[in-house]
């Protein structure tokens, strides 16, 4: 009865941090928003009873990912009038797949979990059981091309958010390597050459 109760409060609380992802005018509080719903979610995670996913998700998420993104936003310094602008134009679209996501979600939720019993308690396992090691036996056999193309997708993630930080911009001082390395022994150092005095 508890791990229903709490389920439920956790459920809720991510519902509202999700709203608040979508509905926040600020791109920070978007992300900090963000960051309320992994913390929830890994905490759903523990109520299964995958405590390597629930930290993995505290730690590759919220430590590196959310990171990244607060110094994109903050970096890119983005101009919030003129993302607005177009709001009105694009809202039917926007509408439709709305819609669209929700008729799907619907399908999987009725139509496929029909068999599926709800409010049951999962079972609880020993202690000998590591989800650790069920989980790596699945991700590098069955699901290994899945995981190496995750993987390619977020090398490529990180070097666009690299590249779009290094715009070119008035008054910064770029380091030019072919002038440090052309420069010669004459250009930096004088040798003086003088008599000994003698006090």
């Amino acid at each position: 009865m508890i791990g229903h109760v709490l389920f439920f409060a956790l459920a809720a609380v991510l519902l509202s941090a999700a709203i608040g992802v979508i509905t926040s005018r600020n791109p920070v509080h978007s992300a900090m928003f963000l960051v309320l719903a992994f913390f929830i979610s890994a905490g759903l995670w523990l109520l299964l009873e995958a405590e390597f996913l629930a930290i993995v998700l505290v730690l590759v998420y919220v430590g590196a990912v959310m990171v990244l993104f607060l110094f994109v936003v903050m970096m890119l310094d983005l101009n919030l009038t003129r993302l607005r602008e177009g709001f009105a134009r694009y809202a039917p679209l926007g509408v439709v797949l709305s819609l669209v996501i929700v008729a799907l979600l619907a399908n999987v939720f009725w139509f496929r979990a029909q068999d599926t019993p709800l409010m049951v308690t999962p079972e609880l396992r020993s202690a000998d059981v590591s989800n650790t090691r069920e989980l790596g036996s699945v991700l590098y056999t069955e699901h290994v091309y899945a995981f190496e193309l995750a993987a390619v997708i977020l090398l490529v993630a990180i070097v666009a958010a690299i590249t779009l930080t290094m715009r070119r911009r008035p008054g910064l001082k770029v380091q030019d390597v072919a002038k440090q390395v052309a420069v010669r022994r004459e250009d930096r150092v004088r040798v003086v050459k003088m008599d000994a005095e003698k006090e």
